[in-house]
């Protein structure tokens, strides 16, 4: 850590973080070593530990592959499967000087040839899929859509923001102005990346979404006879918009 940071006072301030301990059903855990799962400053301890793995990577390994890296997630590209099983040992021995451990239930090969398989990474699906070319010629490019835990998680918010019975006292502008920024906020990250993709995944958690607030309405509004579709229109007039759908909401 003193490697890469050298204010007295911030590495005082990183080494309570480091001791602060944590709070699991109403009891207080102390804590000598690690960060905080979940922390607010974990993306940052993460960056400047693993900074000395960007440093050696760069240095010394670059010609195994290609190393992408966000906090404490990673992947590693590389072109034949004898420089992946390479990468493999070379990890691990990083890991051990930095006295890490790999989590072996989310680290993976993956062979990505022709959509043999694919991984998941930053809440996206990253796998090799067909696209058809001139004079019926097949090429595998990599492409990238929501993943399908990223797609659960949408759908569990929504139901969350829309099931609670308080919400029936809401009027359909204020329950449309809850869910707003967390629709922007799905559409500017899922669509902005390979949208021909993502977007056809997208479709499905607006389907979940005028499905939650059609079921709001018939709760709201016993004895309406509106039909899905009417309420749909209604909403989309009160101005409802896409996940799937370009442009600003």
């Amino acid at each position: 850590m003193k490697q890469r940071v050298s204010d007295r006072r911030t590495l005082k301030l990183i080494r309570q973080w480091l001791t602060a301990g944590y709070m699991e059903e109403g009891l207080f855990h102390e804590t000598a070593i690690g960060s905080p799962q979940g922390g607010v400053i974990s993306p940052l301890l993460a960056n400047i530990y693993l900074n000395y793995l960007d440093t050696v990577w760069e240095k010394q390994y670059s010609h195994l592959g290609t190393l992408v890296r966000y906090a404490d997630d990673f992947v590693i590209l590389c072109k034949t499967e004898i420089d992946a099983l390479e990468t493999i040992q070379v990890l691990k021995a990083v890991f051990r000087k930095l006295e890490l451990s790999m989590n072996r239930e989310k680290s993976k090969l993956v062979h990505l040839d022709r959509g043999k398989a694919g991984f998941d990474f930053l809440g996206f699906h990253h796998r090799r899929m067909p696209v058809l070319k001139k004079r019926r010629r097949v090429d595998y490019p990599l492409r990238s859509h929501p993943s399908m835990k990223a797609m659960t998680k949408m759908r569990a918010r929504v139901t969350k923001e829309t099931s609670p019975r308080n919400r029936l006292y809401w009027s359909p502008e204020q329950m449309l102005e809850n869910l707003k920024p967390i629709i922007q906020g799905w559409r500017n990250y899922y669509a902005s990346v390979d949208r021909s993709v993502s977007l056809r995944y997208l479709a499905k958690v607006d389907y979940h979404i005028y499905r939650r607030l059609y079921l709001y309405w018939r709760k709201k509004h016993k004895k309406s006879k509106l039909t899905p579709t009417q309420v749909f229109e209604l909403y989309r007039r009160k101005g409802l918009k896409k996940l799937s759908r370009y442009g600003p909401l």
